[in-house]
């Protein structure tokens, strides 16, 4: 674990061309620095505030140079991975969380090997429960049940992915950009997960499961189906997204089974000329932000 580099860690799906293409069909105005890295535009209660969501910063004095030269405004930076911002005057806002990222490769037995053993005995169990898979590119209509699911569940659950319109969006950005699999018992869906694909790396987007397909494993049998296909199609690494051992414990647990690696982030911080005065005290959060005292 933790040992990515940049040459080898997967691409942030929210630094990709597909996301920054689908927020331009949506209407907004995202703008890509001359380093590469994707800055989003907001105004909240009319001040503008600029964000480098899940950055991928090698030279931070350079990034931070190159957007001043567009806003001299608050400045949100989320770096792909740990870093100390602090000495370049940004604050700590959200301690660093953690991602799990499956390792994807050909060899579909060493695959399997990597699952965990309960993990390998619920997909023996959906295997072996009469499921009919498939899979295929995100229907145009926006009224597919998956997505009709995730909003309920978002509502009951009181938590926010991205909207429906987005979603349809960067299905849009290419063909088969996103990616359905769906778990069958007699004509009736189950379960099913989407799948969002960007250069080297796919990142699980939503999914659900009935009951019925909870009874059948449909949920573990369909991510073996997309970690497999995934791999067929060359990706490097399959993104899993956060993992929440607190507030989502059992999510977590089935995230890990899979064999993914924990990546960890770098935090949220912000940069801002008026708080000058208070940078002496970022110091005092080194340890929340996972630098070492």
């Amino acid at each position: 674990m933790f040992d990515f580099s940049p040459e080898f860690a997967p691409t942030p799906l929210m630094q990709s061309a597909g996301f920054e293409a689908a927020l331009r069909t949506c209407g907004q105005a995202p703008l890509r620095l001359d380093c590469g890295t994707l800055m989003l535009r907001r105004r909240v209660c009319g001040v503008p505030i600029a964000m480098l969501p899940r950055a991928r910063i090698d030279d931070a004095a350079a990034t931070l140079a190159l957007a001043r030269e567009v806003t001299c405004g608050p400045l949100i930076l989320s770096p792909d991975a740990p870093m100390d911002l602090s000495v370049h005057g940004a604050l700590p806002l959200i301690s660093p969380a953690h991602q799990a990222v499956v390792r994807l490769h050909h060899d579909r037995d060493a695959l399997r090997k990597a699952l965990h053993g309960k993990w390998r005995n619920r997909l023996k169990h959906g295997e072996k429960s009469g499921l009919r898979v498939v899979y295929r590119a995100l229907p145009a209509s926006a009224d597919h049940w998956l997505l009709r699911a995730d909003a309920r569940q978002q509502r009951t659950r009181g938590y926010r992915t991205w909207p429906v319109p987005l979603t349809r969006a960067f299905a849009a950005t290419a063909p088969c950009a996103a990616m359905l699999f769906e778990a069958f018992l007699g004509k009736a869906p189950v379960a099913a997960i989407l799948i969002l694909r960007h250069g080297d790396t796919a990142t699980y987007h939503v999914g659900h499961t009935t009951d019925t397909g909870r009874a059948a494993s449909a949920h573990t049998l369909l991510m073996w189906t997309a970690m497999r296909w995934c791999a067929e199609q060359g990706h490097r690494w399959l993104d899993l997204g956060l993992l929440d051992t607190v507030s989502n414990p059992g999510l977590a647990r089935f995230k890990l089974g899979t064999g993914a690696d924990v990546m960890p982030l770098g935090g949220t911080w912000l940069h801002w000329e008026p708080l000058a005065p208070l940078r002496g005290l970022a110091r005092l959060d080194r340890t929340a932000m996972a630098l070492g005292p």
